[in-house]
């Protein structure tokens, strides 16, 4: 079986350390290196191609926000772990949107952590329970301002399900098997209700299931 490959960028030596110290014990999981700043962990993503970057929002030169936006950009098949001691709302949306696939606080357990690179690994996203009430609260606002629209954006029954499914971090394979479809048919189903409602990744996609009502926080 093929480990996961991780990059691990932060600032302070010491969380770089314990974080080595944590993910080595597990034996699907393999670190490829460390980075220190911003400008590091690009060029190092670029020449060691992880799987997973697990990024500190707050570097001495570049914001992790914009270091995952270009991760993102430059390197597709790369996902991000935003692992941070900022738990409020500017910096869980603002990283949601540069593409993290998981929000994970530095006071989790370490159980989440691994949880969180796992269902990552897997094509799923990750936000740590206490932080999908921000989900909630932002669908409020958005609705109270009349910002929500009633309809499901045109989408099939069945890409509703499909959606739900997603969202709720379930694999094809799985949606396949539940549904007693292929597992063309899930991936043709996600790409047109990706494509209706103008999302591109699997956050974009919680968020907006959330919103519409379709999963429960």
């Amino acid at each position: 079986m093929e480990k996961i490959r991780l990059l691990l960028v932060d600032d302070h030596a010491v969380v770089r350390s314990g974080l080595r110290m944590l993910l080595e014990n597990e034996q699907d999981l393999v670190i490829l290196g460390e980075a220190n700043t911003g400008e590091q962990a690009l060029k190092m993503t670029a020449a060691l191609d992880p799987h997973i970057v697990i990024m500190d929002i707050s570097l001495p030169d570049i914001s992790g926000i914009e270091v995952t936006r270009l991760i993102r950009q430059a390197h597709p098949g790369t996902a991000v772990v935003a692992l941070t001691i900022h738990e409020d709302q500017q910096y869980f949306f603002e990283m949601l949107q540069a593409g993290a696939s998981a929000y994970v606080p530095k006071r989790a357990a370490p159980d989440d952590l691994i949880n969180a690179i796992r269902a990552v690994s897997r094509g799923d996203v990750y936000i740590y329970p206490t932080l999908t009430k921000l989900l909630v609260k932002d669908f409020i606002s958005r609705a109270s301002e009349g910002m929500e629209k009633e309809t499901m954006n045109g989408l099939t029954p069945r890409e509703q399900e499909v959606l739900a499914m997603l969202a709720e971090g379930r694999s094809s394979d799985d949606i396949a098997e539940a549904l007693t479809i292929s597992y063309h048919t899930v991936a043709r189903h996600r790409e047109n209700l990706m494509g209706k409602l103008g999302l591109h990744n699997r956050s974009e996609l919680v968020k907006y299931a959330i919103r519409k009502g379709l999963i429960k926080p």
